[in-house]
């Protein structure tokens, strides 16, 4: 039996979330909103269990007690419905938080037309690919909203830990009129009468706006049209940058080591419920992070019996006999001039090595960043010796004619560390509404 015409919510609002129906509330009115995940009877007794953003607080309608219209409602409530309750509580040891509502009125605002192909609660799940098709339902799932309440502590507390640090955050433009880093995976668009792209990076833009701030970050979505369909990679993923002015790439490889320890120690303050849930334990090294350079890695994998030319990037094979040796978190610095991009600088010392690092977890990049260059002729080399155009650059090359100072900086895959700090093996599974090569709905 569906109900034809929802409930109107009226004047009602919330007076308590789920987490605040405890026993010493016994006797007081509240009224709580929510979806119903479960509709149980037990003899002359319904039980509901209603969840919202906090968590669950059941709902106990004794039949022979209860208001009539309140067991009207019940006839056409099925689960996933959204309702408003407004009653008095009630201690009961067994139900969550030590406390219960019971009934005096309940309002059915929207009734569940449909149910969800698998449980929410239990049992096996679809692939995420079959998930993804009913996304918002999916994300109902605890272990789902486990993932995404640490993502929520990630972002706030890089945030915290970076305007503490007086990291002033900015925006950059996302429709852009030159690439990046090359003209490799790049969606072209229609600029009204002119072709433009999606950002790859805001690293041009965060690098002409140290010049004013000195030091600036930006948390925000890039796009990379890579046509392949990997466990790691999204077509849109958000990425957090950071570019500062008077230091080098071995300063910000500290800034980074410092973020990533008060990250695990937000999540360990915030987040222990999730963290359970997922059953995650993370652990940083007590001393700092195990640094080796491209040709440590070279030698390392050399003993693992993969064989790698000097200036070649690592493929995955390599990252991953790497990731068996090095399973935590490093870094990989000192690479080839050749195979980074033009914006970073070269070795005083030795040009064909670069200020140049990775940051790692096992086999799985997480960060890249380095020192830029900050000479205009050295920048209109690289430009060059990398096939690209200077004159498409004029844009951010004509910036330096004012004093370009030393900086270095990093880009950080936000999704691909969600996936290191949660344990998940899919990069889908971190990001609400992924997007890659065959998905561009919901």
């Amino acid at each position: 039996m569906i109900a034809t015409k929802p409930d109107e919510m009226g004047d009602w609002r919330r007076t308590h979330y789920s987490l605040e129906i405890v026993s010493k509330m016994e006797g007081k009115k509240a009224t709580v909103f929510g979806w119903v995940s479960s509709v149980r009877e037990q003899g002359g007794i319904v039980f509901l269990i209603i969840n919202d953003k906090k968590g669950t607080v059941q709902i106990t309608v004794h039949k022979d007690k209860a208001p009539k219209l309140v067991l009207e409602k019940l006839k056409y409530l099925r689960e996933h419905s959204s309702i408003g309750v407004r009653g008095m509580v009630k201690s009961m040891n067994k139900a969550p938080h030590g406390a219960e509502i019971v009934p005096e009125e309940i309002r059915v605002l929207s009734t569940a037309l449909r149910q969800p192909p698998f449980s929410l609660f239990g049992g096996r799940i679809p692939s995420i690919d079959k998930r993804l098709d009913i996304r918002a339902i999916d994300m109902r799932r605890p272990k789902a909203q486990a993932i995404f309440k640490m993502r929520h502590a990630v972002l706030t507390a890089i945030r915290e830990f970076l305007i503490s640090r007086d990291y002033m955050e900015v925006s950059t433009p996302k429709i852009i009129a030159t690439a990046t880093e090359g003209g490799a995976a790049l969606f072209p668009l229609l600029y009204y009468d002119k072709e433009a792209f999606l950002a790859q990076s805001p690293q041009l833009y965060k690098e002409q706006l140290i010049m004013p701030f000195e030091k600036v970050f930006e948390i925000g979505p890039i796009f990379r049209a890579e046509e392949s369909r990997t466990v790691r990679h999204l077509s849109e993923v958000v990425s957090v940058d950071v570019e500062e002015a008077f230091v080098s790439y071995e300063d910000v490889m500290k800034l980074i080591e410092q973020l990533i320890r008060h990250l695990v120690q937000a999540l360990y303050e915030k987040c222990k419920e999730e963290m359970k849930l997922l059953e995650r334990r993370l652990t940083t090294p007590s001393s700092t992070f195990e640094c080796i350079t491209y040709d440590d890695a070279l030698k390392i994998l050399d003993k693992e019996g993969l064989t790698v030319n000097w200036g070649e990037d690592l493929s995955t094979q390599a990252l991953k006999a790497l990731g068996g040796v090095m399973p935590k978190f490093y870094f990989i610095k000192d690479w080839p001039t050749s195979i980074k991009p033009f914006y970073i600088k070269p070795r005083d010392d030795k040009q064909d090595i670069c200020e140049a690092f990775d940051f790692m977890y096992g086999s799985i990049e997480l960060a890249s960043g380095g020192s830029r260059v900050s000479s205009k002729r050295l920048l209109m080399r690289r430009l060059k010796e990398q096939g690209l155009k200077p004159k498409l650059f004029e844009y951010h090359l004509r910036t330096f004619d004012y004093g370009m100072p030393p900086h270095a900086g990093f880009g950080l895959g936000l999704d691909r560390l969600m996936m290191v700090l949660t344990g998940q093996e899919n990069i889908r599974e971190v990001a609400m509404f992924p997007r890659d090569q065959f998905r561009l709905t919901p």
